[in-house]
């Protein structure tokens, strides 16, 4: 037996056909004079009659698709039995997350009802077919079909109220499907909420200690007046896109993280804390001096840390950055531009520009990993680059330290100025360069890595994965800089 679609495609052709046939022979009797005009005029009448038994047939095929049935052996299907979306700051809107529910039955289903079953109560919104579920109609809604093979798409928002607790809390509601049968069906929606401190443009205009059991939600610039110091431990500071710091005073940061603001996914796979250019990032400005970073984490950021030209100063360190990690930066990782600074036990990783870029100045690079993986570009930095173009290049002294990535050169050097110093010098590292035979003032007990060698680059590391953006750039066992880097 013929389905009723088969039927209705079947019907038209046959339709379509039989009124050609009509039209034609119509037009042969309307060239011959000798037959009777009424012949004509019938043939007309019984195309609109085949016209209307079409339609007819049309209508009785859609209304034979569109059969309803309130048997209670009738289901329907959800993806999983619990639609989980990401953690959220409290009182902050999630992003929207979809899914299909389908009626895989050979019947029509209709509901008397869709409705959370907590209301109002937890913070989700829910439009299901396109009917918004709120306070208005009592966050439920009825006359909801799924026509038979067919399904409705189900979107999903969450504004968690307020926990008052430190760490995230699971918050869950039930999307119920109430049917004509009486039968009831239910997917659970979980969200985790999680209570934050929220700063609006905040301003330090005297020394301040900032230390929160409760992460930090910063939006807009988070400014550290000149003279004034502000200190930050065991805290994460999430910054909203285009947040930022800046330090015009002196910045204390110890057991820190800095990063953006997104807990979410942009794929399953992929949270947005993978990828780069979700905030500002840090920028020291002239004024500002002393300087210290330990143990802080920096990743994400349009510039990772930024540090204005000021009078150079060989007695004092302007920045100093210990065991830190500044990764995944749209711009330089680490911008210094005629700044005495120190790093010691730091990973800079993956920059669309360079991972360290020294314009100027005296730098020293101790035990550091320069790890350049940038995705998605193939026009990306260098892991090092240093020039004495804006102001002299006092010194750049790396030792005990990896320089690597993707590329076959990723150290460079320029001497753009003959009138300026440009003084630099390599110990016991190991350098992704081209071989440097006849420089022992600048170059001394050297691993000088080449793509043709069997452990290169990436095969130095316990992982690169640039598929699923995922990085850890401890040593393997088999890497020939085993004993150099941040990680020993």
């Amino acid at each position: 037996m013929l389905s009723t679609t088969l039927f209705t495609r079947w019907l038209r052709t046959r339709l379509v056909m039989v009124l050609a046939s009509l039209d034609c022979l119509s037009a042969t009797l309307a060239s011959n004079y000798t037959i009777n005009i009424l012949l004509i005029r019938f043939i007309n009448k019984m195309k609109r009659i085949f016209f209307f038994i079409f339609v007819l047939a049309l209508f009785v095929a859609c209304a034979e698709d569109d059969s309803f049935s309130a048997s209670s052996g009738l289901r329907i299907e959800f993806p999983a039995d619990t639609i989980k979306l990401d953690t959220v700051f409290s009182r902050t809107s999630s992003s929207t997350y979809s899914f299909w529910v389908h009626n895989r039955n050979n019947d029509g289903v209709r509901m008397t009802s869709v409705y959370l079953k907590r209301g109002n109560q937890t913070g989700f919104r829910v439009n299901v077919d396109g009917i918004y579920l709120d306070n208005s109609n009592g966050s439920q809604t009825n006359g909801i079909e799924i026509r038979q093979k067919d399904s409705i798409l189900v979107f999903v928002e969450i504004t968690p109220y307020e926990t008052y607790r430190n760490e995230p809390e699971s918050i869950t509601d039930n999307l119920v499907f109430s049917m004509e049968s009486g039968v009831e069906q239910s997917v659970c929606l979980q969200a985790w909420a999680w209570d934050a401190v929220k700063m609006y443009s905040p301003v330090i205009e005297k020394d301040s200690v900032i230390e929160s059991d409760k992460p930090l939600l910063v939006y807009g610039d988070f400014v550290v007046n000149e003279g004034v110091k502000l200190t930050i431990r065991n805290t994460t500071l999430y910054f909203h896109d285009g947040a930022g710091l800046d330090v015009r005073g002196t910045l204390y940061t110890d057991n820190c993280i800095m990063r953006g603001d997104r807990l979410d996914r942009m794929f399953t796979y992929l949270p947005y804390d993978r990828l780069s250019g979700q905030w500002r990032g840090i920028r020291f400005y002239e004024s500002s001096d002393g300087n210290i970073l330990n143990n802080t984490q920096i990743r994400n950021a349009c510039q990772g840390v930024v540090c204005d030209s000021a009078a150079f100063d060989s007695e004092n360190y302007r920045l100093q950055l210990y065991q830190c990690v500044v990764h995944n930066s749209q711009g330089d990782g680490i911008g210094l531009t005629n700044a005495h600074a120190r790093l010691e036990y730091c990973q800079l990783s993956n920059s669309m520009g360079n991972c360290l870029a020294i314009n100027g100045g005296m730098v020293e690079i101790v035990n550091c990993t320069l790890a350049q993986f940038y995705p998605f570009v193939g026009g990306r930095g260098a892991a090092l680059y240093f020039s004495n173009q804006y102001a002299p290049l006092y010194n750049v002294i790396c030792s005990g330290s990896i320089l690597t990535g993707y590329d076959d050169d990723v150290v460079m050097g320029y001497m753009t100025s003959g009138e300026q110093e440009f003084n630099y010098s390599f110990d016991n590292c190991l350098l992704r360069t081209p071989a440097v035979e006849d420089e022992p003032q600048h170059f001394s007990n050297i691993i000088w890595e080449s793509p043709n060698d069997s452990i290169k680059g990436k095969d130095n590391f316990i992982k690169v994965d640039e598929d699923n953006l995922d990085y850890d750039f401890h040593l393997d066992s088999l890497s020939r800089a085993v004993g150099l880097g941040c990680y020993r």
